[in-house]
């Protein structure tokens, strides 16, 4: 059953995905503008961490399982995407720990930016579009919602090692979810825009 601002609003899982793409998009253009202090960087960075990883956790949840099941080629591209997650978040795990300071930050930082950009291009052209000609739209609507729920105990950190097929990953995202949000929580660490402007005031 979708969650309530999914089934309230009619929002589908590709907008739903595709308004997480915009976010993080902007997150890496104010880090490519090296504006701000060194702390300020590593904030940002933090936040662009913990969204694409709970954007990775939902979509391995739900969104390429419903792409194995309603495209011909499913497989194929779910193994691609997941691929490509798996890649973003070693890339990730060795920017989690990286002085901003280091010429490795923003090394780093491009080489994350790049990857993520591919795989966006490629989700929007070619499989959302393909996903929506081939699901009932309500499914969509009902996939959005199992999306945000996912995000909302998805953990906020990389975990390379993690499972990222059904029915592991959806089993042991949400403990591992707890773990990180008290760490996060105990140690200040922001992971989103929310808490960002918290530390400015």
């Amino acid at each position: 059953m979708a969650d309530a601002p999914a089934a309230r609003t009619g929002r589908d899982v590709v907008e739903a995905l595709m308004a997480d793409h915009r976010e993080v998009d902007a997150l890496f253009a104010e880090l490519e503008g090296g504006q701000g202090t060194p702390e300020h960087r590593r904030a940002l960075a933090d936040v662009v961490i913990a969204e694409l990883v709970r954007h990775s956790v939902a979509e391995e949840a739900y969104v390429y399982p419903a792409a194995r099941r309603a495209l011909p080629d499913g497989d194929r591209i779910a193994e691609h995407e997941i691929s490509e997650h798996a890649d973003a978040e070693r890339t990730m795990k060795e920017l989690e720990s990286m002085d901003p300071a280091d010429p490795r930050f923003d090394q780093l930082l491009t080489q994350l930016t790049r990857t993520i950009r591919h795989h966006v291009q490629e989700e929007e052209n070619n499989l959302f579009p393909r996903l929506r000609a081939a699901c009932d739209p309500q499914e969509l609507v009902d996939l959005a919602g199992k999306v945000e729920s996912a995000k909302r105990t998805a953990p906020t950190r990389p975990h390379p090692a993690a499972p990222d097929r059904p029915p592991a990953n959806r089993l042991l995202a949400p403990g591992t979810g707890l773990v990180d949000r008290l760490r996060d929580a105990l140690s200040g660490r922001p992971t989103s825009r929310e808490d960002l402007h918290a530390r400015r005031s």
